[in-house]
């Protein structure tokens, strides 16, 4: 049975979960793999086609099914362009929508220069999308001009959505040190002018996917600056239980 976590205590080398039905787990190592929720999209129709030519922080495993579609994707940042570029090899179009202005503000200029350059590449700017069109799976997209506010219907087969997401981890909050977006600092991260965060307890710095408390580690998505990838976040799990491995060992 699983229940949510609510809070996260340490008495000495103990390291105490709180759940949600009030009962309590002590332990010596805790592993934080609890990922993140990508922000969706609002508007009539999308929520129904997810799976079904709609998806969220998803390119790879549905690049073969776009072959010879046409194929939209929201996002300015990185994630999005990279996408585009993977799906522009096997889609009819791909149309990059971006709310803001332009691409360079959010996205690295390599990546810039190699979407600008692709002949099966559209990037539509001040653009939102507002609503899906389908049945049974996606079919067309309205859009919607952020400047004007007019809407505009176009087909589309797929639609990939790379507009952030958010980790759970506010039941952290005032224990393990997070950024600015509540991703969980681990390893070198940590560090402060070469040095381990103030009131670290141990002469070692922090291990790569540790914590901000000795004995607590993140894997995956939940991570700052992990890669958002299912085998990367695959092999920091594997990884964070050696660590939790070699933490004991030292106790």
């Amino acid at each position: 049975m699983t229940h949510d976590a609510v809070g996260l205590e340490v008495h000495g080398s103990a390291r105490a979960l709180r759940f949600a039905d009030g009962s309590t787990i002590a332990t010596h190592a805790v592993v934080l793999a609890n990922g993140v929720a990508y922000r969706e999209l609002e508007g009539p129709g999308l929520a129904a086609l997810v799976g079904r030519g709609v998806y969220y922080g998803s390119a790879l495993t549905e690049a073969p099914a776009c072959r010879d579609q046409d194929v939209h994707v929201v996002g300015g940042a990185n994630s999005a362009g990279q996408a585009a570029l993977f799906l522009a090899r096997e889609a009819r179009s791909v149309t990059l929508l971006v709310r803001g202005d332009g691409l360079g503000a959010s996205m690295s200029h390599y990546l810039v220069e190699q979407i600008e350059a692709h002949p099966r590449i559209t990037v539509r700017t001040r653009t939102t999308v507002v609503e899906g069109v389908g049945d049974e799976h996606l079919e067309g997209l309205v859009l919607r001009d952020v400047a004007t506010g007019e809407k505009t219907s176009v087909p589309a087969a797929f639609l990939f959505v790379f507009i952030g997401a958010a980790p759970f981890t506010d039941w952290l909050d005032g224990t393990v040190d997070r950024d600015q977006r509540g991703f969980v600092r681990t390893g070198h991260d940590l560090l402060v002018d070469g040095r381990p965060p103030g009131g670290w307890p141990l002469d070692r710095p922090p291990y790569h996917l540790e914590t901000s408390v000795p004995g607590v580690f993140a894997a995956g998505d939940v991570r700052a600056e992990s890669a958002k990838r299912v085998a990367s976040a695959v092999g920091e799990g594997a990884m964070a239980v050696m660590l939790v491995h070699r933490y004991l060992g030292e106790r």
